[in-house]
């Protein structure tokens, strides 16, 4: 049990003990803790904690019906939805394994997942239902009626030989620098991102929690597991909108919430109405907000904006001690994981020096049990039994500050330069949005500095404006050569910008560069 306070509020939500820590035992256990409280819904759809072990069953023995057995893969394309989690919780009762697939997944590379994934079973709705049908003639459809096509199946008993080791979901990575691959999660590692997670967010069961990231990824699929620990209520929204997102809030009567990315900004831009505040929710996980925004927001809106550290094929590792806050830090390690920051070479690093973060655990089961079909990216992901996240960071007095990932790293004249610094500097000049920073190929060698810029709307400024606003808080070396104005960055659905786009696109004829020489 977790005691703690917010802004003086004190707080001790009853938890379960995770016994078994699979997902199967913490449904069975939630159904007998908070049985008559509601547990999931979508707005269409509801359940009840009493109902999930028979709502499992249900969804296990359609699947059973089809042919399914332990370990075959069900995967699932559709916007927000329940029968997405109905789905995550009738191939655990099973033993199945769950993958759910972005929904704007272009057909041209829907053959290729097949491919990949070898499908038992596909679950799409209407939007996706044609191409989708076309790779795998089967395809079932999940439609708007309210009516699943599990909801009379016979129930089927919960797999005995799960364990937490067992694999139940494949999360694809966001494919942002490169290829996607198939992240394979156990249910031990559900089990410990619901717990820490949860406590880091003070979830009670008196608690709302909204979602309206994508159940494709991990943070929205984790954060189903903090409310089935915690007896709380989860509330599925639907897309990302920033004109709409605060009523959502308000219609869902949410109290905790989840942002990523560039939301935070994009919230702030916003026109100031009385909604701001009449919302419930104190708390907001929202990593990497910069400290501008965080100020602002938190002071506009009234919600705590919480920092962590955490990847698909790792946990929370690092997140701040209870009533503790250091801004433009992530935090200190959760108990039970190690990190460390060490040189190329796997040597570590002196505090205040910039390294690559690495990670471990004791924790059985609390990280990824690889990549699917890719043994060779799986052991490559691990040095001497460390995790290698590709991150950037630097300690100072036990508490770690993220930098940037390794391949946002540019050399320019023999200096190293930190893409998320540059984009830091950029996107505090009052007339730009948002900011997305590239190495571009030099004439005499490394690398450019190129810069692409969504302005805010109305903000009347120049290319060579921005480049000398930068240039005030930037070192010469850094200061962009190259700047585009672009009206939206590429994004993927959990705000993060595809920079292999960028690179794609690289210098066009409309860009502005700052000195024909690059001196």
């Amino acid at each position: 049990m977790l005691e703690t306070h917010i802004e003086g509020r004190p707080l001790a939500p009853s938890r379960l003990v995770t016994v078994g820590r699979t997902v199967p035992t913490v449904v069975a256990h939630a159904a007998t803790a908070f049985p008559s409280s509601v547990a999931l819904t979508d707005g269409r759809r509801s359940w009840l904690f009493d109902d999930l072990p028979s709502l499992s069953a249900r969804v296990a023995g359609h699947l059973t019906g089809l042919g399914l057995g332990h370990g075959d893969r069900v995967i699932a394309a559709a916007a927000n939805r329940s029968e997405l989690l109905e789905l995550f919780l009738g191939c655990a009762w099973m033993g199945a394994v769950f993958v759910p697939l972005n929904p704007e997944t272009p057909e041209a590379q829907i053959g290729d997942l097949i491919t990949y994934l070898e499908p038992a079973a596909v679950f799409t709705d209407a939007a996706c239902l044609p191409a989708w049908s076309r790779a795998f003639p089967g395809t079932q459809r999940m439609d708007d009626s309210g009516v699943a096509a599990w909801d009379d199946a016979p129930e089927c008993v919960v797999w005995p030989k799960h364990q937490p080791s067992t694999t139940v979901t494949i999360l694809m990575t966001s494919g942002t620098t490169g290829r996607s691959k198939g992240v394979e999660c156990p249910s031990g590692q559900f089990i410990q991102w619901g717990e820490s997670v949860g406590e880091l967010l003070w979830i009670g069961s008196d608690d709302v929690v909204y979602t309206c990231l994508p159940l494709f990824h991990t943070n929205a699929l984790n954060a189903f597991m903090q409310t089935l620990i915690a007896g709380a209520r989860f509330h599925i929204g639907q897309r990302f909108s920033v004109s709409r997102f605060f009523e959502h809030l308000v219609e869902a009567e949410a109290t905790v919430t989840y942002l990523l990315g560039a939301m935070v900004g994009m919230l702030l831009t916003r026109p100031e109405a009385a909604i701001d505040r009449e919302h419930r929710v104190t708390r907001i996980l929202a990593p990497g907000t910069p400290i501008p925004s965080l100020h602002a927001f938190e002071q506009r809106f009234g919600a705590l904006l919480v920092e962590g550290h955490g990847m698909t094929e790792t946990n929370l590792v690092i997140a701040p001690p209870p009533g503790e806050r250091r801004l433009g830090f992530m935090g200190t390690p959760v108990p039970g994981f190690e990190v460390r920051v060490v040189d190329e070479e796997g040597a570590p690093m002196k505090a205040g020096i910039i390294g690559e973060l690495e990670m471990r655990t004791d924790i059985a089961c609390a990280f990824a049990n690889g990549y699917w079909r890719l043994p060779d990216h799986s052991r490559d992901a691990y040095r001497e039994g460390w995790f290698r996240t590709g991150d950037r960071v630097v300690e100072e007095d036990g508490w770690y500050r993220f930098i940037d990932r390794s391949k946002d790293v540019i050399r320019r004249r023999g200096e190293n330069i930190s893409a998320f610094e540059v984009e830091q500097a950029i996107e505090s000049v009052p007339a730009v949005s948002r900011s997305a920073v590239i190495p571009v190929p030099a004439e005499l060698g490394e690398d450019e500095v190129m810069a692409f810029v969504v302005l805010a709307p109305g903000a009347l400024t120049t290319e060579e404006d921005v480049a000398a606003a930068v240039a005030e808080r930037l070192p010469r070396y850094a200061v962009p050569r190259y700047v585009a104005f672009v009206d939206d960055l590429p994004l993927t659905d959990t705000g993060k910008v595809r920079k292999q786009e960028l690179r794609d696109r690289g210098i066009g004829p409309d860009t502005w560069d700052r000195t024909p020489a690059g001196r």
